[in-house]
């Protein structure tokens, strides 16, 4: 029968690595900076040579946050000479990988409260209320600068547009205002986040400023937007970008049919909405429409079939690029995943103090899944795209 022989204190080993890394790390600084200032003076400690161009005049410690934790650090007091170190920024209390990771942690939508424990768990060291404010300051600088950045691809084919409403406080009273986003897709089937404003009630005026505002950052070569048939938008879209087709989603329009349409016959309805969409060409989804406005005629449901006969063709616009993109290009089922996670982020705010916060927030969360998988994924194969104007150049196909 075996026995254990040893035993292992997990938590007193852990500890005791943790304090030989800190104690390394703090020797390791402590011997860069006597390093430097030897080079500075141009002489080692206590030794007087005529080469010399100044003294020690002791140190004083200074506290500075790393990653393994709080370090001591010595820092060397010269005379004749200023010290200025290369290994630590003059003023700076923790490490830059600390303090990005802080940031981080901001972006990803980690609550105060939360961040105070984490660094707390990691760095020994829990992050006062006031410091995170002051990174969420630089943070909105970051933000800034990449929610009115220059768009990196020369063209975007294909765009995405919605508006996700958040409930904020303006003029004195908290009402619902908007924020509106667009999501491209680059020359090479990449999806990228290329713009995020707030739009107020997200009439004509907002969306032709947004519209503008993308264009004066770069976006061109637009071919196909998508987006909801939200008020003022295809106008402005039209504004905007004259050359751009305009698809509605398809999604939206099957719902705008459904709130015309009794309960127990939104299936069957469904399955007839559907099918206009699964046709292989423009003429015969036209066809299978006129099909389907008839029989909703004939099931007396005459307000969804004039939607139908009135909308139908602005969802088939899809149908002149390749087919191989027409499952993605013909909703915006891409933009709505996004704004469900920034919504999951935002319930638990509630309400904004102002409109800058609330942007904020959205661009944050919107930046941090941008970085992820999300960003780096090829969405579509853009050589179909490209062989199909090729065609049409050619006389092949025709739109």
């Amino acid at each position: 029968m075996s026995e254990n022989i040893i035993q292992l204190n997990q938590d007193l080993i852990h500890t005791q690595l943790k304090d030989l890394v800190k104690n390394s790390v703090e020797e390791t600084l402590n011997s860069l900076l006597d390093a430097e200032a030897e080079q500075l003076v141009n002489a080692e400690r206590y030794a007087r040579n005529e080469e010399r161009k100044g003294y020690r005049a002791g140190h004083y410690d200074r506290t500075f946050t790393t990653t393994s934790g709080d370090v001591n650090l010595k820092m060397p007091k010269l005379k004749g000479v200023a010290f200025e170190t290369a290994i630590i920024e003059r003023y700076k209390r923790r490490e830059t990988s600390v303090e990005e990771a802080l940031i981080e942690m901001y972006l990803a939508g980690v609550s105060v409260r939360r961040v105070e424990d984490i660094t707390q768990a990691l760095w020994g060291t829990k992050v006062s209320p006031g410091t995170i404010s002051n990174l969420n300051k630089k943070a909105y600088e970051h933000i800034e600068n990449w929610r009115n950045r220059k768009l990196k691809s020369k063209t975007y084919p294909y765009v995405f547009v919605d508006g996700v409403f958040l409930k904020r406080c303006w003029g004195g009273e908290y009402e619902n205002v908007s924020v509106l986003i667009a999501i491209g897709v680059t020359e090479d089937g990449y999806r990228e986040v290329i713009g995020a404003t707030e739009g107020l009630k997200e009439d004509l005026e907002s969306w032709k400023n947004f519209l503008v505002w993308l264009k004066s950052r770069g976006l061109s070569g637009v071919k196909l937007i998508t987006g909801d048939k939200a008020l003022g938008m295809v106008e402005a879209i039209g504004q905007v970008f004259p050359e751009a087709k305009y698809q509605r989603c398809t999604v939206h329009f099957y719902r705008n049919v459904f709130s015309v349409t009794p309960k127990q016959k939104v299936k069957d309805v469904a399955k007839m909405l559907k099918a206009i969409h699964a046709q292989e060409d423009k003429t015969a989804a036209r066809e299978k429409a006129d099909s389907v406005v008839k029989k909703l005629r004939g099931m007396k449901l005459n307000k969804a079939a004039d939607k139908v006969e009135e909308s139908i063709e602005e969802t088939l616009t899809y149908m002149n690029f390749p087919s191989e993109h027409w499952r993605r290009i013909r909703t915006n089922n891409t933009l709505e995943r996004l704004n469900r996670e920034i919504k999951r982020r935002t319930k638990v705010v509630g309400t904004f103090p102002d409109g800058e916060s609330a942007l904020m927030l959205v661009c944050a969360r919107l930046r941090h899944v941008a970085s992820s998988e999300w960003g780096s994924k090829r969405y579509l194969n853009m050589e179909h795209l490209k062989s199909m104007v090729i065609s049409e150049e050619e006389g092949i196909i025709a739109g």
